[in-house]
């Protein structure tokens, strides 16, 4: 019946419903807007040079607190409507695409809200890299960058291949995605870390199972007044691109690589068209990669994770294909029983649960 699914949609939004209230209680939103809208209201605010920046921080809050008022509202006003129209099917079926719609807004909302730190909203850099284990981790890294591209376009970022370093049988060794669009790094990074696969494998004639690794690694596009580099730190080589490209790809050493003397930082970059734009790229990603050890250097617990090898018991995530269907994520315990969906990128139930934790 009508008013078992409405009721139904009702009970699964209320839990997310229920992580907005906390939040908002949490983060003390009214206390803040309270003590901005006095800042603002003061004639002296004219006179200090974070006026701008006052007025912005507070209509921000102030639209924020528009939306969460919107979608708790909704939530209780179709509620009280499904229960008063409980025996009224007309009235109930006027009633479908407005609950449509309150998923959609508590969903988009929920995620605005958890997305509050500053890098959230960067542009970031993804290098994912194969694991020990030959042509099987190869071939798990290339699954995990076309999980990671397939997630990219159901949340509408732009990711383009800036580096690609195909295996010697099958699969990549290694792949630099650079991401583009609203809020990138922070719906990408929870995927930072060693993500663990377990399948019977297609390149074992006996049909043995096996368990690969390979490990990926999230940084912001870092702002250009945040990192100074020394020129005389750089070693930057030139080499021939390989891949698809045509006789350009082939005939020309238009490839860059940046060795970053004192951190050992090695980016490079061979997807633009000459030498000098692979060169901006690959200073850009660099950049980018300093920024982050930085800001990892001054946290101890982020500084040693990084140093993890990518092997058992240092994994973020497990993706069981034998002899049961399961990925996992280690971290907050949440879990899937469709890992076809989840290679295919559908991560956002992961990603919502990680932010949810931090």
């Amino acid at each position: 019946m009508l008013i078992d699914d409405l009721q139904e949609q009702l009970k699964q939004l209320e839990p997310d419903v229920q992580t907005i209230k906390t939040f908002w209680k949490n983060a003390a939103v009214e206390d803040k807007i309270t003590t901005l809208q006095k800042k603002a209201e003061d004639p002296s605010v004219w006179q200090d040079p974070k006026q701008a920046y006052i007025l912005k921080e507070l209509k921000a809050f102030e639209n924020q607190r528009d939306l969460y008022q919107e979608v708790t509202k909704n939530f209780s006003d179709l509620s009280e409507m499904i229960e008063l129209f409980k025996t009224d099917e007309s009235e109930l079926q006027k009633l479908v695409d407005d609950i449509r719609k309150l998923s959609r807004s508590v969903r988009s909302f929920k995620i605005q809200l958890l997305l509050n730190e500053e890098s959230d909203s960067s542009n970031c850099f993804i290098n994912i890299n194969s694991g020990a284990g030959g042509t099987e981790s190869q071939d798990w890294a290339e699954m995990l960058t076309r999980m990671i591209t397939r997630f990219c376009e159901r949340e509408r970022l732009n990711a383009s291949v800036i580096d690609l370093q195909t295996g010697d049988e099958a699969g990549i060794k290694s792949a630099t995605l650079f991401v583009k669009g609203k809020n990138a790094y922070g719906l990408l990074k929870s995927e930072h870390g060693t993500h663990r696969l377990v399948r019977i494998s297609p390149y074992d004639a006996n049909k043995r199972r096996h368990t690969s690794f390979a490990g990926v690694h999230i940084t912001p596009e870092a702002q250009e007044v945040a990192i100074t580099i020394d020129p005389n730190d750089l070693r930057i080589d030139t080499y021939r691109a390989s891949g698809a490209g045509g006789q350009h790809v082939n005939k020309t050493d238009s490839a860059v690589r940046i060795t970053h003397s004192p951190s050992k930082i090695v980016v490079q970059c061979q997807n633009e068209r000459s030498q000098l734009q692979n060169k901006e790229t690959a200073m850009k990603m660099l950049k980018a990669r300093l920024a982050q050890k930085q800001k990892e250097d001054k946290q101890a617990k982020a500084a040693a994770q990084e140093k993890k090898k990518m092997e058992w018991g240092s994994q973020i995530r497990s993706y069981v294909l034998h002899p049961y269907k399961m990925v996992k994520d280690h971290r907050t315990s949440h879990e899937s029983s469709q890992p076809d969906l989840v290679l295919d990128g559908d991560l956002i139930s992961f990603v919502e649960s990680y932010l949810v934790q931090n």
